[in-house]
């Protein structure tokens, strides 16, 4: 089992002992590799001081965070200028979490620290699919030169994952050697989520991990991120994507590219907690998905 730090702040409604939990958030606090703004680093701390301005009950769902037992790790210690090594520990402690079946929530940091949890995912459910939400398809093979970058990380997850395995929605940027070479081997609905549906039956009964990068909503509705796209998704129709993704065997997931430092105003963080709660409570009806 693992050892986690004492934490003098938890998320609301997120204080049950890691023992009895179901569902384990922790951040990772990570942005070494951030392209244009960064910030990442400081959204799980600043998420938790400031989930108290929302409740724990939900109105969209008519679920209360009370109701469930959610552990909150706080933040991992990693190395901010080596992302190999953020990496392997972010990968470690979500293995750790699936070995004393729970559920990993991670919150970023940047996109790039998907890849370790799609990395311990894949080493416990081989047969992974992963449905990720973002404005960017995040598909280069390389950024600056380096393989390992929030540009490129859905690339590399790729190329650890089964053929056909990634699912895409809500893109609506990349640069054209992306958008080419996602065409043949990814399936995506770019700028909404209007093919959603369509999916819903090919991934019925495989394990699923889920990464929103939370720059798939628009600037106008969430300002405090590295990399802002117009034309994104409102939260309304984040939030209906978010409860039909769960109608699937969701095994893990993340909330990556919050900068709270780049949004004085606090919207972007107060709608990234929304997410976050919302995602818990759709997940919270869910039972642990070791049979696949």
């Amino acid at each position: 089992m693992l050892t986690w730090s004492k934490n003098q702040l938890s998320f609301i409604g997120c204080d049950a002992d890691y023992t009895s939990a179901d569902i384990v958030v922790f951040g990772a606090p990570f942005d070494a590799t951030t392209s244009y703004r960064s910030g990442t680093r400081d959204a799980s701390r600043v998420m938790r001081g400031e989930s108290f301005s929302i409740e724990t009950y939900s109105p969209y769902q008519n679920k209360d965070l009370e109701d469930y037992a959610v552990f909150d790790g706080g933040d991992l210690d990693l190395p901010f200028g080596n992302p190999s090594a953020a990496l392997d520990r972010i990968q470690k402690t979500i293995s750790s979490v699936f070995a004393d079946q729970k559920r990993p929530l991670m919150i970023g940091g940047e996109h790039l620290v998907t890849l370790a949890g799609v990395r311990a995912a894949v080493e416990r459910y081989p047969d992974l699919k992963v449905i990720q939400f973002d404005a960017h398809a995040d598909l280069r093979d390389c950024y600056m030169g380096e393989k390992l970058s929030h540009a490129t990380v859905m690339r590399r997850c790729t190329e650890i994952l089964q053929p056909d395995s990634l699912f895409q929605f809500g893109i609506r940027s990349g640069d054209r050697s992306e958008w080419t070479w996602g065409q043949e081997h990814v399936w995506c609905c770019p700028f909404n989520f209007s093919r959603l549906d369509d999916i819903l039956p090919l991934l019925a009964g495989k394990p699923v991990y889920l990464t929103i990068d939370l720059d798939v909503l628009d600037p106008s509705a969430f300002p405090g991120t590295g990399t802002p796209e117009a034309g994104g998704v409102n939260f309304d129709q984040l939030l209906q994507a978010l409860i039909k993704t769960f109608q699937l065997s969701v095994v893990a997931c993340d909330l990556t590219e919050l900068a709270p430092g780049l949004d004085p105003s606090g919207i972007a963080t107060a709608a990234a907690l929304k997410v976050l709660r919302e995602l818990i409570l759709a997940w919270s009806n869910e039972k642990l998905h070791d049979d696949l």
